[in-house]
């Protein structure tokens, strides 16, 4: 079940972030492996705005979180993270469904995300849900300076891409 994250679920989600940084040390991008997740007030503010969500287990714990953002006024993909324990069963693809919806619903035309283009779980996995890879010339000042700020991070010592879909899928 999908529903919008509280209070009570910020340091499940940083718990989550951390337990989902793992998987990247099978292809020794440690440094995004020891990335510390978003701080409490930051998760926090994010649940504040409605824009983030949590896929919760029959108890009612998150398992799993995405943050929505608008850049350049389209929907963006801040952060999903699935807890390892959970992987493969879809959620990823519920949570990114259910930021689908709240960008149509808030009537923007695009959904974005800025990626890792050779993870598998990255760029791969968001083609096989209809993201496009979105050429730097197509970018906007907000995802510019988004992809700037990656770079200025380190993230880009892996090739990274800015991908898009429709915020209403094809027929």
């Amino acid at each position: 079940m999908i529903r919008l994250a509280h209070s009570d679920d910020l340091q499940m989600m940083q718990d989550i972030e951390r337990a989902a940084g793992e998987t990247f040390r099978q292809l020794g991008m440690d440094q995004i492996a020891d990335d510390e997740p978003f701080p409490v007030e930051t998760l926090g503010a994010y649940a504040a705005a409605g824009r983030a969500w949590v896929h919760v287990d029959g108890l009612d714990y998150p398992v799993a979180y995405l943050l929505a953002d608008v850049v350049d006024g389209n929907g963006h993909v801040e952060q999903v993270s699935v807890h390892p324990d959970y992987a493969h069963q879809g959620i990823g693809h519920e949570l990114l469904h259910a930021a689908r919806i709240w960008t149509r619903g808030h009537g923007m035309q695009r959904q974005t995300l800025s990626t890792f283009r050779d993870v598998p779980w990255n760029a791969p996995y968001y083609r096989r849900l209809g993201f496009e890879v979105l050429d730097a010339g197509s970018w906007g000042p907000e995802l510019t300076h988004l992809m700037e700020h990656e770079a200025q991070l380190g993230l880009t010592r892996w090739p990274r891409v800015a991908m898009w879909r429709p915020a209403v899928p094809p027929v």
